[in-house]
């Protein structure tokens, strides 16, 4: 049970004013009225944002939360407020020295602009932190009537292109929707809220369940995945095809499409790992990671995008690793594609993915079209919270759905992987808890852990294993972004009036090629983002807080377009809560060097402004400057330096962590998947890549999954 923190009403004071200032109630723009007006003499206390930031702070397990406390103690008094803000909290009438919350709204931005500029690394961890955290949830929550005070204002509509599932839960508040079961997994959904009729459903599924005198019970099976993704669907698909019996246990909860949230707030915290507030140790980068029943292929964009050919053969030729160039990953790498359904073809495209294509056409840059594994038609722009249509075929509609069907298959989802079982250096099987505090056991023939490039090696760890470098060469793909903003203001603008920025298919359009290094084929790709009010909030510089209202009301035809690494830098993983990564200088000088790209073909497809999510925050009105005015911004813009939560940077993507090779020394687990240390005990998901990737990795987790689980059909047949 998540506890709101506790704090006194001094620091709640004082947690009230941060908030306030980062958005305060202002008078709206002349001549506003209505929804923008109500919008604009909004703050955040009075939208009730400090409470539910209390909540969320006892959610985040993130190691430097520990600061929190002390600083809003510290902003409570007026001594501890002159020590954390300096001369620009000091009062021109007595009381010269005041507590935070007493301190000018002007002086108050101002010391926040303090913090985001300081030397100090714990000032600009403060302000980075508070920005953050206030903005998403302001943004993002819901009143009784399921609505956000800012929501109208900012042109932001929740799914239009779905009416009949609006109408469906219309009348369901938002809490609640997660109760729903039901979709195509249900047969093989087991859920220990209540065990006795979970072991009966798991013994007439044809499993043998023992119950302990301690409450406690055993499950037998041939086979124990750990984690539902992209690469423990595929190996639980393939063993109980071929008549095995399998258990997979996810962390996660199981929501069928009809009770996958509406709520960008919702979905983050129920879907994403961490609540979908993830960020390395000096807070530098952010990460999303899937933590449901189908892991990261249930809220991913549905790029499918075969491992590059100069990957494999990097992979191969350099690091020993010869399946990458054989017919047997071809082969894979196929029947992934044809089982997700794989294809390039696009009936309509949205608001973001044609501004980027029309740029690069104007360019002259190469752009070709993402393959989805979604239909032609597929123009849904919150696959990020889970396709409500299913016409995405993420993990829970293929491979898991094979399993279920086959008879062989059971899933438990909130079912936490504790320790995998090992006796005389063979997996045995896995430990788990459920309910809170309550341990089970699964004893297995084999065991697959395919928890995730965060996840993956710290279970590892727990169970004993030594290997050097579980947990290190963590890649991490740091994305930076651009945006540009289209007046809607005549019918003649284009795109069309009608397009938003959150509608349509995530990703259709590419340039993969016109960034990336031939000699050593790494550099940047450029592509689209999912940017809901939420995420695009947290990503926008703010420099005060009246430019920041007026930033988000550009919100719903503001296109941002992303450049993504194939980074060289690395990070070590410590806990799912814990990662260190540290970018190389060859890594910041690639997205240079596609923030540059990304603000041209913004501008070359007719942008009225452009501008970087550097916290400098500069804009340009790109129609009304000179083309010398125009080239200074764009070079000042990309040159800036990334690091120092300067600037955003996300990762989407994780893997690396325990990487395939071919000797112990430099590899976590064996070209098999198996790990070197424990027979029987095989990794299947992204930890496993041997380098960072370059493009989207779901393809590429499923092939390599694939192989391993025919590895995973030879070693049971050995028993």
């Amino acid at each position: 049970m998540v506890k709101k923190w506790s704090l006194s009403p001094p620091q709640m004071e004082a947690l009230a004013a941060v908030c306030d200032t980062f958005l305060p109630a202002v008078e709206p723009p002349a001549g506003a009225d209505g929804s923008i007006a109500e919008y604009f003499r909004t703050s955040a206390s009075m939208a009730g944002t400090p409470d539910h930031l209390a909540v969320l702070f006892g959610k985040i397990r993130h190691p430097l939360l520990v600061l929190g406390r002390p600083a809003l103690w510290g902003l409570s008094t007026a001594v501890g407020t002159l020590l954390l803000c300096g001369r620009k909290s000091i009062s021109g009438e007595f009381p010269y020295i005041r507590r935070f919350s007493k301190v000018e709204q002007e002086k108050r931005e101002k010391i926040m602009l303090s913090w985001a500029n300081s030397n100090f690394f714990i000032f600009r961890l403060l302000f980075i932190s508070h920005k953050i955290l206030t903005h998403i949830l302001y943004f993002t929550q819901v009143n009784e009537e399921l609505d956000n005070i800012s929501w109208k204002a900012m042109g932001y509509k929740i799914n239009d292109h779905l009416p009949s599932m609006n109408q469906q839960l219309g009348d369901i508040k938002p809490e609640h929707t997660s109760n729903f079961s039901g979709g195509p997994l249900e047969k093989g959904i087991i859920s220990l809220k209540s065990k006795e009729e979970a072991l009966k459903k798991l013994h007439d599924l044809g499993y043998s369940v023992n119950s302990q005198k301690n409450s406690s019970f055993i499950i037998k099976c041939d086979a124990v995945v750990v984690g539902s993704g992209s690469g423990g669907g595929v190996i639980a698909g393939v063993l109980a095809k071929e008549g095995y019996k399998i258990i997979v246990l996810e962390k996660g909860r199981y929501l069928s499409s009809s009770s996958f949230p509406l709520y960008e707030g919702e979905s983050l915290d129920q879907m994403y790992l961490g609540n979908g507030i993830v960020a390395s140790d000096n807070m530098e980068v952010f990460v999303l990671a899937g933590a449901t029943v189908g892991g990261g292929s249930t809220v991913n964009w549905s790029a499918s995008i075969r491992t590059p050919e100069h990957v494999r053969k990097e992979w191969s030729e350099e690091l020993d690793l010869k399946m990458f160039q054989s017919e047997v990953y071809e082969n894979a790498l196929n029947v992934v594609s044809q089982r997700i359904g794989v294809q390039s073809e696009i009936e309509k495209e949205g608001f973001n993915n044609m501004i980027l294509r029309q740029g690069c056409e104007k360019l002259g840059i190469p752009v070709e079209v993402i393959p989805r594994n979604a239909g032609s038609d597929h123009y849904c722009g919150s696959c990020c919270f889970g396709c409500k249509g299913e016409r995405k075929q993420g993990v829970a509609q293929t491979w898991l759905l094979d399993m279920v069907t086959s008879g062989n298959g059971a899933i438990l989802p909130e079912c936490q992987a504790e320790k995998v079982i090992i006796s005389k250096e063979v997996a045995k099987g896995v430990r788990f808890k459920f309910n809170g505090n309550q341990i089970a056991t699964i004893e297995s023939k084999v065991t697959i852990v395919a928890c995730g490039a965060i996840s993956t090696p710290a279970l590892l760890k727990k169970s004993g294993l030594k290997n050097r470098n579980i947990g290190k060469n963590l890649h991490l793909h740091p994305v930076v972004m651009a945006w540009g903003y289209f007046s809607d203001s005549d019918s003649s603008s284009w795109p069309e009036s009608e397009k938003r920025s959150y509608e349509g298919g995530i990703m259709t359009a590419m340039s993969s090629k016109h960034l990336v290094s031939e000699n050593s084929n790494y550099g940047a790709v450029i592509q689209t983002p999912a940017l809901h009010p939420g995420m695009f909030s947290i990503v926008m510089p703010w420099i005060s807080g009246e430019d920041m209202k007026k930033r988000m009301l550009k919100f719903a035809r503001t296109a941002h377009i992303i450049t993504l690494a194939r980074d060289r830098g690395s990070g070590t993983v410590y806990s799912p809560s814990y990662i260190n990564y540290k970018m190389d200088k060859s890594d910041e000088e690639n997205l240079q060097r596609g923030l540059e790209t990304a603000l041209r073909i913004l501008a070359a497809a007719g942008a009225d402004e452009i501008g970087t999510h550097h916290r400098m925050g500069e804009v340009l009105e790109v129609k009304e400057a000179s083309e010398e005015e125009f080239e200074r911004f764009v070079t000042e813009e990309s040159r800036r330096r990334l690091k120092k939560m300067s600037c955003p940077i996300g990762s989407a993507h994780q893997m690396g962590s325990c990487r395939m090779g071919v000797d112990p020394a430099a590899a976590a687990v064996r070209p098999t998947g198996e790990t070197w240390e424990v027979e029987g005990l095989f990794v299947a998901d992204t930890s496993v890549f041997p380098t960072a990737l370059g493009v989207n990795p779901m393809l590429t987790v499923q092939a390599i999954a694939y192989c391993t689980a025919g590895s995973v059909l030879s070693k049971l047949a050995e028993k």
